[in-house]
């Protein structure tokens, strides 16, 4: 299977660019934190291969999955937990204060994929069609890039 998935845009703010970390190699997992089971829930594997861009803008790199966790039913303990392990690997821009922040405010979630990435490269961007995901899909899981490449 192929995935896209959709990344905000580098925010200065925030002082993060996860589009510009994986490609350097520093954010090796890409995390998705849900209040129900959405794609790629029970939709990603080992070797399927993960294609990234950042909302409104073409499609510039790849990655294969090495694994993948899944957790559900969270709650504050299972949420630090998570960030103790794996924050830096998320997110390595992203300070323990800034964490603890974050996770406050993500006890409302259910679940939690963690895609663990390799062989990341950049490759020619191309445009896609999300045209039948919805407007607000930020991750697509397709058969083959194929089907949604412009």
């Amino acid at each position: 299977m192929d995935h896209v998935a959709i990344l905000r845009k580098a925010n200065i703010s925030k002082g993060d660019n996860l589009l510009r970390d994986i490609l350097d190699g520093r954010k090796t997992i890409e995390s998705r934190w849900y209040v129900n089971r959405i794609s790629p829930w029970d939709k990603i594997k080992r070797d399927d291969v993960v294609y990234f861009k950042e909302s409104g803008s073409p499609v510039i790199a790849k990655a294969k999955v090495k694994k993948v966790l899944q957790f559900d039913r969270l709650d504050t303990n299972l949420i630090k937990e998570i960030v103790k392990d794996y924050g830096h690997e998320i997110s390595p821009s992203t300070s323990k204060e800034q964490w603890s922040s974050w996770a406050k405010k993500q006890i409302k979630k259910n679940y939690c994929i963690l895609v663990f990435l390799s062989d990341v490269e950049k490759i020619e961007p191309f445009n896609i069609d999300k045209t039948g995901f919805g407007i607000s899909s930020a991750w697509l899981t397709v058969e083959s890039i194929k089907k949604l490449k412009l």
